[in-house]
């Protein structure tokens, strides 16, 4: 068995509002409650359930973006816990980037900025680094990519360079908030087998959370299937549709929706 890369123990995740005011009552906002699951390396666990039910919220927990409302998790295993968040866990957000005037190379170089320094810059080893990221999503000729403007490419070749931007980081996980969403479907593909196999080749936990339900079914080692307000269930696809538990998720039959 692969060693625990992610756990979490009774987690809380949602919103917390302090208020405008300094003495005004901290209220909060539950998205779900008593999540408890464990992740491991080198396997892609494909995150689903319906709009709202919290997987954006718990990517942005697990990543440091916003903290846990009770509960406990732990990024353990090939990464020091009293490291920056940053060398620990990347995150691939789903938003549209546009930068104007800006290269690839400087979009892959955001990656390594945990391992440097405004005065330093980037070393030898840091720029091996961008280039060698940028081969390994695709890009067989990285010095050139390099130099081009990030906005002059697609939407999937902008999608594999932000997963370059994430390897850049040598992070042990990888999280990524639908990297699908704007691509069609031959590019939808490539991605999540990227993603499968930088997971397989590298020993990297690579969490996605994604609307893709077929292809998540087909290439994920397993699913992390979340009911809105019920919590979660961890299991291969077979285990989860014996279990009849994606119609209790989403409220129907999803794999006869003629029905």
């Amino acid at each position: 068995m692969s060693n625990v890369s992610i756990s979490t123990n009774k987690l809380t995740i949602g919103y917390a509002d302090k208020g405008r005011k300094p003495s005004a009552v901290s209220r909060q906002k539950i998205v779900q409650t008593d999540l408890t699951f464990s992740l491991y390396e080198g396997e892609m666990v494909c995150m689903l359930g319906p709009n709202g039910c919290g997987k954006s919220t718990l990517l942005r927990t697990l990543a440091g973006l916003q903290p846990a409302l009770e509960g406990t998790y732990q990024l353990s295993a090939s990464s020091d816990l009293h490291q920056k968040a940053e060398k620990s866990v990347a995150l691939v957000l789903t938003e549209r980037m546009s930068m104007e005037n800006t290269t690839v190379h400087d979009v892959v170089a955001m990656g390594r900025y945990p391992y440097t320094s405004f005065l330093d810059g980037l070393s030898d080893e840091d720029e091996r680094i961008i280039k060698e990221s940028l081969r390994e999503v695709g890009f067989a000729n990285a010095e050139e990519v390099s130099e081009s403007f990030f906005n002059a490419h697609s939407d999937g070749e902008k999608q594999r360079i932000l997963i370059a931007k994430a390897l850049a980081q040598q992070t042990p996980i990888i999280l990524l908030d639908e990297p699908t969403a704007h691509l069609d479907l031959p590019h939808r593909i490539l991605v999540l087998r990227l993603l499968r196999q930088l997971a397989h080749e590298q020993g990297k936990t690579v969490l996605i959370s994604t609307h893709e339900l077929d292809l998540a079914l087909t290439l994920s080692d397993r699913i992390l299937l979340m009911t809105p307000g019920k919590g979660v269930q961890l299991d291969t696809a077979e285990e989860l549709k014996k279990k009849d538990a994606f119609t209790s998720a989403f409220g129907m039959d999803i794999f006869h929706p003629l029905c």
